[in-house]
């Protein structure tokens, strides 16, 4: 696993729902290596371990990388006060396993929540042969929906409230469109609930099917044992790292038994 660490400037900053941050850095040497579905690892001063945050859009060309993240403690507050001028203390792109990428196939990407930002780079890549399901709490969490219509993609929109888009969850808006459109694979990131629908739905349909997974980490690189999660490889139940194994994983090896 190639990875890069350095000092690298911010360049666009961009506040798209409250407690969400949208950042541009100028990292060329990594854009130019990343892979759709790794993540950085963000050191912030004062604090002691970095801040995994996946990837939402590579861009070679301009030699950028967008990260959108969303504020769940500390770190992430005090991430959320770096502005452009600045620079930021980075380790990337990690991730020894990101998304299959399969040229002319069909795809459903999904996203629920602050899990809708790894899917954008995905989206850009299937385009018009994928269908997007974005799900979120409510209208006020809403993000990235222009972005993902500007990739060509069939979208959805819905809201646990039904605030914006349709009332109710990415699996009832999936289980529709398997009724009349079935994909080659399905990809989806948000909380483990959902994955958990997603790869019931996925397995019942005998539809390929790949999740990206969270977990607290310590160095990113597969050196400690945070974020080990038990998978199921070949019949025989085996510990994975988040961070060097995935994140992103066949649902036949984190949900084998279900």
């Amino acid at each position: 696993m190639k990875y890069c660490q350095g000092l690298y400037p911010i360049i666009r900053k961009e506040n798209p729902a409250a407690g969400v941050y949208d950042l541009s850095i100028l990292c060329p040497e990594i854009a130019a290596i990343a892979k759709c579905g790794q993540f950085v690892n963000i050191r912030i001063d004062g604090f002691t371990l970095r801040r995994p945050i996946s990837i939402c859009e590579i861009d070679r060309q301009k030699g950028t990388l967008r990260i959108v993240f969303q504020i769940r403690g500390k770190g992430t507050k005090a991430m959320a006060e770096l502005s452009p001028g600045g620079f930021i203390d980075m380790v990337a792109p990690l991730g020894g396993r990101g998304f299959t990428l399969q040229e002319g196939a069909q795809a459903i990407i999904i996203g629920g929540g602050i899990g809708n930002p790894p899917m954008l780079e995905l989206a850009k890549f299937y385009g018009e042969n994928a269908i997007v399901i974005s799900g979120f709490r409510n209208a006020a969490a809403v993000i990235l929906q222009e972005d993902f219509k500007g990739t060509g993609a069939k979208t959805f929109l819905c809201t646990d409230d039904g605030t914006a888009g349709e009332k109710g969850f990415v699996t009832d808006i999936l289980k529709r469109e398997l009724q009349t459109h079935t994909p080659d694979i399905i990809c989806a990131c948000g909380p483990m609930p959902m994955l958990r629908g997603i790869a019931a739905i996925a397995k019942e349909k005998g539809i390929r099917s790949e999740v990206s997974l969270e977990e607290r980490m310590g160095c990113g690189v597969g050196g400690c044992l945070v974020c080990a999660c038990r998978t199921v490889k070949d019949g025989e139940g085996i510990f994975a790292h988040v961070c060097k194994d995935g994140p992103v994983f066949d649902s036949k090896e984190v949900f084998s038994n279900e």
